[in-house]
């Protein structure tokens, strides 16, 4: 369940670093008519911590003009490392006792947070579980894929990274209304190994679409390990080749995560550019009811992450600050059960959609085929009363 916590007092006051190293300069051959023969023996490789520019020809005709800038040749053949010695940091304020580190200056299926932050209702959440006459997708969509057009949420869709490039095209959109505002699109670790993942970057790369990617690394996607989806040094570095400013920050820290978005939507809408921002964050749960995660990972593995728990963090950090004490956690978490169990209670009790529904919102006219499959349901029903639900408007 999301906690959250509303209070005016102003406890942030963080700054993220706003640049990143930009693409580096691909090596090009430097005698292209000498029967394509290198002046070496053999390719050597030029990892990102040498001193590349070297034997560098300052005359222009020395460098191709090529669309989005000039390119310098070179007289020795070297190929970029296929990774770097240096690890992309991860941005972090609160240590694991809650504690901010000196010198530290802020959708898919798992952002319901997001929706409660936003203003969507426990009636609304609960209506959407049960297919019912409340829920906006009027129960047409399986459990927790919200919607809500009134707060700008796009309905939840299963499969995999078909929402980014759906994001790029809203982001574009409001660029082109000169509107100031901006996407966010989330996703996770499992997504970046799907086509429209880099479709989408390349997308908002070009477009210079205001959109933040952002990306819940935690390690395991279902049940693939990241070493066995790609060999880059995680997800945010890929922003680099498509021409996206990037960052990684740790996921299991609520200030962090709020600086760094905080730092990327200001980006994202001041300047009109994508960022990605790479959210380290492992999944302690099983990826759902029907999972048991210990069929490939160690019960150590999980405890060990466990004890480092977000939430936990988070809380020593305002109980140190005096906004929060156990009693207080003890009487909101009873409070927020015994809501929630009222609006199940709620929910259960109301009627569902109407049959009519089913074929409703796909068409501006009913097309003469959906209008067949409509009569012959109701015939099906008619027959057989007993073998369809009840609580069903016909």
């Amino acid at each position: 369940m999301t906690i959250w916590i509303s209070r005016s007092r102003r406890i942030f006051n963080h700054f993220v670093q706003r640049a990143c190293p930009l693409s580096l300069l691909h090596p090009r051959g430097s005698r292209p008519f000498s029967y394509f023969e290198s002046n070496q023996q053999e390719p050597q490789c030029y990892h990102e911590e040498e001193d590349y520019h070297v034997d560098i020809k300052h005359d222009e005709n020395q460098a191709m003009d090529f669309p989005g800038g000039k390119i310098p040749f070179v007289s020795q053949m070297k190929f970029i490392s296929e990774s770097s010695e240096t690890r992309l940091a991860c941005y972090r304020v609160l240590d694991n006792n809650g504690s901010p580190i000196p010198g530290s200056v802020f959708e898919q299926y798992r952002e319901t947070g997001v929706l409660l932050w936003r203003g969507f209702t426990l009636e609304e959440f609960t209506s959407q579980l049960l297919g019912n006459k409340g829920d906006n997708g009027k129960g047409r969509q399986m459990p927790i894929h919200y919607g809500s057009n009134k707060l700008n949420y796009f309905t939840v869709s299963s499969t995999i990274a078909t929402q980014l490039p759906q994001a790029v095209g809203a982001a574009y959109a409001l660029k082109m209304d000169k509107k100031e505002a901006c996407v966010v699109t989330y996703f996770g670790d499992g997504t970046t190994s799907e086509g429209d993942f880099h479709a989408a970057l390349n997308f908002a790369a070009v477009l210079e679409a205001p959109i933040i990617f952002l990306c819940r690394n935690n390690g395991w996607a279902i049940s693939t390990p990241v070493a066995e989806q790609f060999r880059s040094d995680g997800v945010a570095i890929k922003g680099q080749a498509y021409g996206v400013r990037g960052i990684r920050v740790d996921g299991n820290d609520a200030l962090a995560v709020y600086s760094a978005i905080r730092a990327a939507r200001e980006m994202a809408i001041k300047e009109q550019r994508p960022i990605i921002v790479e959210a380290m964050a492992y999944r302690v749960g099983d990826h759902a009811s029907s999972d048991d995660s210990t069929k490939y990972r160690s019960r150590e593995e999980i405890e060990y992450w466990r004890r480092r728990c977000s939430v936990a963090r988070f809380r020593k950090w305002i109980q140190k600050n005096g906004w929060w004490s156990d009693e207080e956690e003890l009487e909101y978490r009873g409070n927020t059960k015994e809501q929630v169990l009222q609006a199940l209670e709620r929910a259960e009790e109301t009627e569902k959609p109407p049959l009519a529904d089913l074929f409703t919102d796909v068409y501006d006219q009913i097309p003469s085929n959906l209008q067949e499959q409509e009569r012959y349901i109701r015939d099906a029903i008619k027959r057989r009363p007993n073998e369809y639900p009840s609580n069903i408007p016909l």
